[in-house]
């Protein structure tokens, strides 16, 4: 059975059936209830690609994730994927794994199939990459920094400033020989970063140390071998501020195996408040960035775009800043602030 069938059986036209199915509310009510039950009882289900081409919309967006098994990754994957159902668009994920060519790769792949729209988490692409969704019409919305691409629309935080807020939080509490355990990916937001670690340390008045700082690929594991390292120094850091909670985690892990107890003997920050942060022992003191949030506001500017109420290629940047907050929990051995300590 296809739309001709229901056509002929109705005793109308293709297009009113058309009509029926993209603008129900432009037929009358008594052609319409016909023409319904008619599908019903036929089991008629449309081909909703076939109408895509028609409209010149598949109703599917794209999600590009750097690691499909990050914690963060899957909280603004969620935050996306909700938008995206209440909009009844499908959702195609795609795990490019922190390689760029496999980034070029899906985006070919995402441009053939003509897909609507595509949401970036931390993209590696560059100018040529871009120009590539512009002279196909597909708009692009990029979670978290990028690598400065113009004409990139944005949804991010003040990574810089928030890092800085952990790292002279722990200052304030008593800590002068602060580590940094730093992820190599996403490259843009870890040196933004580091470089507000560096900013608390330069106004409190403490030296930078280059054997403080380690840099290590984003896992648990990393974590855990940085930890190790900056462990078996002579003069080993009061506190660790590590740039993602998975990290973190790791940090925690290697602390635990050395036979020292957190935070009486080292301090540890994270970053990101993912929902294992609240669950570790003892609870991870951590920036709150809005992952989930993140993802539905990426979303609904990408669905905002493909339906045409802003235009993606007008040329000007939009760019959507959220607020990160400061979660004290108990690892980082504040004593007065209990009230924050969940």
């Amino acid at each position: 059975m296809n739309i001709r069938n229901i056509a002929e059986k109705a005793g109308v036209s293709v297009a009113t059936v058309s009509r029926v199915l993209n603008h129900p509310e432009t037929v009358a009510e008594s052609t319409r209830k016909t023409i319904e039950e008619i599908m019903k009882s036929e089991e008629y289900v449309p081909n909703w690609f076939a109408r895509g081409l028609n409209f010149n919309k598949t109703g599917t967006i794209a999600l590009m994730l750097p690691n499909l098994l990050d914690n963060a990754s899957i909280e603004i994957a969620k935050g996306v994927e909700d938008v995206a159902h209440q909009k009844e668009y499908t959702t195609l994920i795609c795990n490019v794994e922190n390689d760029v060519e496999k980034e070029r790769k899906y985006l070919q792949i995402l441009i053939q199939r003509r897909v609507d729209g595509i949401v970036m988490l931390h993209p590696s692409l560059e100018e040529k990459d871009f120009n590539l969704l512009r002279e196909n019409k597909i708009p692009s919305v990029i979670i978290g920094e990028n690598n400065h691409v113009n004409g990139t629309h944005t949804v991010t935080i003040d990574s810089r400033a928030a890092a800085a807020k952990a790292v002279g939080h722990l200052v304030q509490i008593g800590y002068k020989d602060i580590a940094i355990v730093c992820g190599e990916t996403p490259r843009a937001e870890n040196a933004n970063k580091k470089r507000g670690y560096m900013d608390a340390l330069s106004e409190a008045g403490i030296g930078f140390r280059e054997e403080y700082v380690v840099e290590i690929p984003n896992t648990i594991e990393g974590g855990y071998l940085a930890a190790k390292r900056l462990l078996e120094m002579d003069n080993r850091p009061q506190a660790i501020f590590a740039t993602s909670d998975t990290l973190a985690f790791g940090v925690m892990d290697a602390v635990h195996d050395n036979n020292l107890v957190i935070p009486d003997d080292i301090g540890v920050v994270g970053f990101d408040n993912v929902r294992m942060s609240n669950l570790v022992t003892p609870k991870l003191s951590t920036v709150e960035k809005p992952l989930h949030k993140m993802g539905v506001m990426g979303a609904r500017l990408l669905i905002d775009f493909i339906d045409g109420d802003e235009d993606a290629f007008s040329g000007e940047d939009r760019e959507l800043v959220l607020m990160a907050k400061l979660k004290i929990r108990k690892s980082c051995g504040h004593k007065e602030r209990i009230g924050e300590m969940f």
